[in-house]
């Protein structure tokens, strides 16, 4: 297991299965928790160590929530290390020519409009702090389109190329920014959407989440903007 002792990662989407698995992996490796999510019944109550923990309501898809819940962070234990940015969804729609504009607006707020602001957010600690981490989580989808799901995969495909601008933009300033291309995750929702799926095929969120604290230690330090496939046997 990787240390992450004295280190803080921020965790956006905390409240969501994904977001939970990844908060309890860096959680059980040391790491001091910032746990960020529109739901205010973000899991904080399961660790017990409070002092390494704070929970944060914030909507990301608004600029200035997303500012002020990284400067919270900031205030609290003093720098963040690790942007774990979790937050995003999926919807199926219908074709493009009659898509709602609010849906695809949807999409692209949830998906690339919570890691903009993240980012922006937090990027500037983080120069300031001579380094950190971000990992980001698109989706193997985003890699060609799909009918009924234009939003989707075009919203996680914008999560990509943020990441690889990203990487080139902060590379030289000790940042490492790297994202996870998840096929199907094992989720509740899930299996009720697809009841005669092999869930067996499908990425455990506590597999992912390893992949994620991969991408978030030391060991990546000489991965710059690449989008890590995480299909498990699907």
């Amino acid at each position: 297991m990787q240390d992450f002792t004295d280190r803080v990662v921020f965790v956006s989407g905390a409240a969501g299965i994904l977001g939970n698995a990844v908060a309890a992996a860096f959680y059980e490796a040391g790491a001091s928790l910032a746990l960020c999510d529109r739901n205010p019944d973000t899991p904080g109550s399961s660790f017990d160590d409070a002092a390494r923990v704070l929970v944060i309501e914030s909507d990301l898809t608004d600029p200035a929530s997303a500012e002020a819940a990284v400067a919270r962070s900031v205030a609290t234990f003093g720098h963040v290390d690790v942007l774990a940015a979790i937050a995003g969804g999926f919807a199926m729609g219908k074709p493009v020519h009659e898509l709602p504009y609010e849906a695809w607006e949807y999409m692209m707020r949830l998906n690339a409009g919570t890691l903009f602001n993240s980012c922006h957010a937090v990027v500037p600690h983080m120069r300031r702090n001579g380094g950190g981490k971000i990992v980001t989580i698109a989706a193997r989808a985003a890699l060609s389109g799909k009918p009924g799901m234009a939003a989707y995969t075009a919203s996680k495909a914008a999560v990509i190329r943020l990441t690889e601008s990203l990487s080139e933009e902060n590379k030289h300033y000790g940042i490492n920014v790297n994202c996870v291309l998840p096929s199907i995750i094992d989720t509740p929702a899930n299996r009720r959407d697809m009841p005669d799926a092999d869930f067996g095929a499908w990425v455990s969120p506590r597999a992912l989440a390893d992949v994620i604290m991969f991408l978030a230690s030391d060991a990546s330090r000489a991965m710059y903007g690449a989008s890590v496939a995480v299909s498990g046997l699907s």
